[in-house]
């Protein structure tokens, strides 16, 4: 196996020169991303924010950075064998892109369950280069099988975060934005998910300007950095929430963890349901079209609202492959966030009429019923029903809780219940 990154690998911290000369390997292949005001969120922040806008990259995320940085500097040998990869996405396209533009083969190895649009996708950037190989129902399937593959062929196995060359590629976008800004930047949110961002936008941000301090972003149900961070050592989860895919690992890389923890000022968490929101909100507002991963370095604002009052803000809008397919979820994760969307499991009582009451008497003027299913598919005169109510008011949720308990329908309310909610819903 030609190994290209390894755990037992010797940690040290990603110097100046290093991404500078990443940015002389990149500067004729990857787009140069604008670095923009964004009026919308400096006016609701009161604060100067600008977007590092990754989303306009040539392949819509930053993963080509890292990777062709990394697959231009192996050796003229190792590169002629071709380079083997696992993703579930955005590395993947990456890796492909790098493939037809250095004109080497490339095995790039998907869990079976992967969107269609996203393997057309990588076979596209690829072209004849690049071999899509689906297998298993995870990426740690995709990843087992990737690295099976380069022990077997001699092929380089390209790590989509953990690796030196992976991490100064990623450090360009900083030396970009900081050469693009007007002042030096305050503040710079950046995603988490591997780390190999974080690393690599810290690493630079902190050599040119200690001053500026650089904030992680985890979704909240993929908090790999802030476990390791609390353990004292690299530390993988045993479950994850997969929604912000671009960002949900289950364990941080063993360098990125060191440089994340070194360099990084603080790192958050922001819930999935918020991150659906700041996604509906770029749309809506500025026509920015931005992945789960790519709307976090935004979505973890509010949570600073106060420190960054008058500042310089930068956010790394780190992709923007998001899968139209996924709105609908997105919708309902945003609504049942912001309170405006709630499901019950109301028992019915067994009187005639008592549908009609609930219509009548219980529903707000204001509230609308999106779901409604008896649990009972025998009985549908009475019993238990699935009922989703949609609220024109966050404000009208308690009374119309209270409405419910005052005539005497006994309920579970789904959304207190991630088990069942994950189960019914």
């Amino acid at each position: 196996m030609v190994t290209v990154n390894t755990n037992n690998a010797p940690l040290h911290r990603i110097g100046l020169e290093e991404i500078v000369q990443a940015q002389m390997h990149l500067k004729d292949v990857i787009t140069r991303t604008p670095l923009q005001h964004n009026r919308v969120l400096s006016e609701r922040y009161n604060c100067t924010v600008l977007l590092k806008r990754e989303d306009l990259q040539i392949v819509r995320s930053f993963k080509i950075r890292g990777a062709y940085h990394l697959m231009r500097s192996l050796s003229p040998e190792t590169l002629a064998k071709g380079v083997v990869c696992a993703s579930a996405g955005n590395h993947a396209q990456g890796v492909a892109y790098s493939c037809q533009t250095l004109g080497i083969p490339g095995k790039i190895y998907m869990p079976s369950t992967t969107p269609r649009q996203k393997v057309s996708q990588v076979s596209f950037f690829g072209g004849s280069q690049v071999e899509v190989i689906l297998t298993g129902d995870t990426f740690d399937d995709a990843y087992a099988e990737a690295v099976a593959e380069s022990n077997r062929s001699g092929m380089a196995f390209i790590h989509p975060f953990d690796d030196p060359k992976i991490v100064a590629g990623n450090g360009t976008i900083a030396q970009e934005f900081m050469e693009a800004s007007d002042t030096v930047p305050d503040f710079v949110f950046v995603t988490v998910g591997g780390g190999g961002l974080a690393a690599g936008v810290s690493s630079y941000v902190k050599i040119v300007s200690p001053s500026t301090q650089v904030i992680g972003v985890e979704p909240e149900g993929a908090q790999s950095l802030r476990a390791s961070l609390d353990a004292g050592k690299v530390t993988p989860l045993d479950q994850i929430d997969k929604f912000v895919d671009g960002a949900a690992v289950k364990r941080i890389g063993d360098l990125t963890f060191e440089l994340c923890r070194d360099q990084l000022d603080d790192v958050i968490a922001v819930p999935e349901g918020k991150v659906c929101t700041t996604m509906l909100d770029l749309y809506n507002e500025n026509a920015i079209v931005a992945e789960p991963a790519g709307a976090l370095s935004i979505a973890a604002l509010e949570a600073y609202r106060e420190q960054i009052q008058g500042k310089t803000v930068i956010c790394v809008v780190s992709g923007g492959n998001n899968d139209v397919d996924r709105m609908q979820e997105i919708k309902e994760r945003s609504l049942i966030y912001e309170g405006y969307k709630h499901y019950f499991m109301v028992s019915f009582p067994q009187r005639a009429g008592a549908l009609r009451e609930f219509l009548d008497q219980v529903l707000g003027p204001n509230d609308d019923i999106t779901r409604f299913e008896y649990t009972k598919k025998s009985n549908k005169d009475n019993g238990p029903a699935l009922v989703g109510i949609e609220l024109k008011y966050k404000e009208d949720y308690n009374p119309l809780v209270d409405r419910m308990n005052k005539k005497g329908f006994q309920f579970l309310e789904l959304n207190k219940d991630p088990v069942l909610f994950n189960l019914l819903i």
